[in-house]
């Protein structure tokens, strides 16, 4: 049984937060372990309790268009949210839940060790980014520890907002190009440590 997999087990057993007593299913995420990319949202809807899957409702359908914008399927990415299971009339998630929470999200972090990761709205956002605003720090990114976190509005937003769709959209557009100059980046990296060496 893979890693992930063990994980998704552990994640359905969790009751550290009142909300677990009503839910149909936890919704740890789903993907490839070897994912390069990883997308956070925030906490999952309806559909994604009746399913057990993150991202498979309207949200999820635009979420699903925006992947294939930059030639990507869901399988070759992974996609979780920050909280693993519905809060309770789609409220937003609460502090004490996202907190108990942190732990899981930390795991998968380790198991798949992504080279980016996309923070969809502002609650997976002030996860990475605390104190910044999404309208400010959208499309942007920072690199730490050799991963780049970078900044969009979740899906929903578009749906509530259509004039935010062409702005999410453009965001999306920019991830294989970040991505492939990280690449760039690390497979250089060796070169100029054997380069430093001769310079001594």
């Amino acid at each position: 049984m893979s890693a992930l997999t063990e994980l998704g087990k552990e994640i359905a057993l969790c009751q550290q937060c009142e909300i677990a007593k009503q839910r149909t299913n936890a919704v740890p995420g789903e993907g490839a372990e070897d994912a390069e990319i990883m997308f956070i949202g925030e906490a999952p809807g309806w559909h994604e309790d009746q399913q057990g899957r993150p991202f498979v409702g309207p949200a999820g359908q635009y979420l699903d268009k925006l992947l294939a914008l930059i030639n990507l399927k869901r399988q070759q990415v992974y996609i979780t949210n920050i909280v693993k299971t519905r809060p309770t009339g789609n409220r937003d998630p609460l502090p004490v839940e996202i907190s108990n929470c942190r732990k899981w999200l930390e795991k998968q972090i380790e198991i798949i060790r992504p080279k980016m990761i996309v923070t969809l709205g502002r609650y997976s956002m002030e996860m990475f980014f605390p104190g910044k605003s999404i309208s400010k720090i959208h499309g942007t990114f920072q690199k730490q520890d050799n991963v780049i976190y970078y900044a969009m509005y979740h899906p929903a937003a578009a749906l509530h907002q259509q004039s935010l769709r062409q702005t999410i959209e453009a965001d999306m557009l920019k991830i294989p190009q970040l991505l492939a100059q990280t690449k760039e980046i690390t497979e250089a990296e060796p070169e100029t440590q054997q380069l430093n060496m001769f310079e001594l």
